[in-house]
């Protein structure tokens, strides 16, 4: 029996749990200084499937990128509209829920969900989501778009670890169920 694959969140915010500002921008991000990247490279070594909002599929989109970031990976962006499928990205409309356990039952690596905002909220609710890397920035950003959004339920974690690059603090926690 193979184990179930995990669906893990990595990603970034400011000390006060801001993914970006009100406009979307991440200058702030890149202001702080940090370790070679910052642990990116091994975690996108554990994922084959990535997962995001269309919202943040046009954020991608919009950056100065001369090919699409997760070229190697299965990628599936979920949108409420019709939009077709490109050469590196599946548009998907179905249940989230029946979604995400199809392909947690699949085999592979782990799933990465790229970005904060409602597709997080839809898996947090569901508790699809089974591991969170957050790496803090010590900024301070009074406002912007929050990682986790209000609503109606509570996480219980457990941390699996911790790790510094430079200003940079990593904090790798475990979702209990």
């Amino acid at each position: 029996m193979s184990k179930k694959r995990k669906l893990v969140l990595f990603i970034a915010s400011s000390l006060d749990g801001y993914i970006a500002t009100k406009d979307e921008s991440l200058e702030w991000l890149f202001k702080v200084e940090g370790e070679g990247d910052n642990g990116f490279a091994d975690f996108y070594e554990t994922v084959d499937t990535v997962l995001m909002g269309k919202r943040t599929y046009d954020w991608v989109m919009k950056q100065d990128i001369k090919e699409f970031p997760y070229k190697n990976k299965e990628c599936y962006v979920f949108t409420r509209s019709a939009v077709e499928d490109t050469e590196n990205v599946q548009f998907v409309n179905d249940d989230v829920t029946h979604f995400v356990h199809k392909l947690k039952d699949q085999e592979g690596k782990n799933i990465w969900i790229v970005g904060g905002g409602e597709l997080l909220q839809s898996f947090i609710q569901e508790k699809l989501v089974n591991e969170l890397i957050l790496t803090v920035a010590p900024t301070i950003l009074g406002k912007g778009i929050p990682l986790f959004k209000e609503g109606d339920y509570q996480l219980d974690l457990s941390l699996k670890g911790t790790r510094n690059f430079n200003q940079f603090v990593e904090l790798h926690y475990e979702i209990k169920n």
